[in-house]
């Protein structure tokens, strides 16, 4: 459980460096712009594979069950998993989807991690999915109080195509999420999650 902890504490605490906006700005002076970006990936897939190393052992051996929820939210998450996708394709694609949401992509991990939440009542994943989830509502909330510009958190910027993109971007993610969720998740993580699977 400590590596898990660990892990989202350096995953989460370079992200939520990112919302203290002085701070940095005095820290991408000091090393330049390269150099931060290069530090930030570092520390961000450090944490990354912490969570994935510290979560993997935990459910190994450490697992700690706090309450059994019923079997309709495992049903009830994979469904948020399909809006999830859509809005991090979403991200990607500039339409009426991302318009309306503003950052899609939080949209998606603040769905994901609420998805997990509630269909887990480990302490573990309490500790992951609510982590992640506190994290996207601050940032989120951050991301309205910035007074400095705001960059699109989504790679290169696509021009505006209306509903055009949103079904691709629905398109997308449902497949993405298909895949992720038939094949993929138990291959991965070790969890079967589609239905009869």
């Amino acid at each position: 459980m400590l590596i898990l902890v660990l892990g989202l504490v350096l995953f989460l605490g370079t992200h939520a460096f990112t919302m203290a906006r002085e701070r940095r700005a005095a820290l991408v002076a000091r090393l330049g712009e390269g150099p931060y970006k290069g530090l930030y990936s570092l520390l961000s897939v450090a944490g990354i594979v912490l969570i994935a190393y510290g979560f993997g052992q935990y459910r190994a051996g450490e697992w700690i069950n706090v309450w059994y929820p019923p079997v309709w939210t495992r049903h009830l998450a994979l469904t948020l998993n399909l809006l999830a996708f859509i809005c991090v394709a979403a991200a990607y694609l500039p339409g009426r989807i991302k318009r309306t949401l503003k950052h899609p992509m939080l949209a998606g991990v603040k769905i994901w991690a609420f998805a997990h939440l509630i269909s887990n009542g480990d302490l573990g994943s309490m500790l992951l999915f609510g982590g992640i989830l506190a994290w996207a509502v601050i940032a989120r909330i951050s991301l309205k109080r910035r007074r400095d510009e705001v960059r699109d958190h989504a790679g290169p910027a696509v021009e505006q195509a209306g509903w055009r993109n949103d079904v691709i971007a629905v398109v997308v993610g449902a497949v993405a999420w298909f895949v992720f969720a038939r094949w993929l998740h138990p291959w991965l993580i070790g969890v079967p999650v589609w239905p009869g699977a």
